[in-house]
């Protein structure tokens, strides 16, 4: 399956949109059903990881740390992920690989399992400058097995694309807290970092 799109976000320079998108625990927090975004090494255990709780985002956390955390380019993230999908909420156990990451684009690809499926996946997204901000066109390409297979593009389809919707929503609301003058020389400090 595809799923393509873009989002416009107002009021936000692509070089902040890039800050955000960059961070995996924005992006977490971002994503509905979205437990955590981790690094991943070789011992890593679904079952057995608790994520740090309420830990900061731009604009009140520490640009070092948002620096230190931010998606690396050949480094593979666990992500926990509970969507619901027709009459089914799934757990998804997923590791993405960063497999490119360079101001504008980022491209990323998974594999992972839930409720007796599996999947892999491949996505991207490229950030560019509008008149009033700036625009995020996204793709991923999926391939999906299993009980939630079976449920088709009828039903896979629409929440795809709420997930998405609500996501840069969500995106938009942290930027807007970002976006402030206040907030103008975090942002500064970490384009340098990143």
């Amino acid at each position: 399956m595809e799923f393509t799109g873009d989002f416009e976000l107002d009021g936000v320079s692509p070089e902040d949109a890039w800050i955000v998108l960059s961070d995996p625990v924005a992006v977490s927090k971002a994503l509905k059903g979205c437990r955590y975004i981790t690094e991943e090494d070789e011992s890593f255990n679904f079952d057995e990881f608790e994520p740090d709780e309420d830990v900061e985002t731009l604009p009140d956390a520490d640009p070092d740390v948002v620096a230190e955390r931010v998606f690396e380019a050949g480094k593979t993230y666990a992500a926990l992920v509970q969507i619901g999908v027709g009459s089914v909420k799934p757990r998804f156990e997923t590791h993405v690989t960063i497999d490119e990451r360079e101001f504008p684009r980022m491209v990323a690809s998974g594999s992972g399992s839930a409720s007796s499926s599996t999947f892999s996946m491949t996505s991207g997204m490229d950030i560019s400058e509008t008149d009033t901000g700036s625009k995020v066109d996204w793709w991923v390409e999926t391939d999906v097995s299993g009980r939630i297979a079976q449920m088709g593009s009828r039903v896979l389809n629409p929440v795809a694309n709420k997930v998405v919707s609500d996501f840069f929503n969500n995106i938009q609301s942290q930027m807007s807290a970002v976006d402030d003058e206040a907030a103008s020389s975090v942002t500064d400090r970490l384009r340098n970092l990143i």
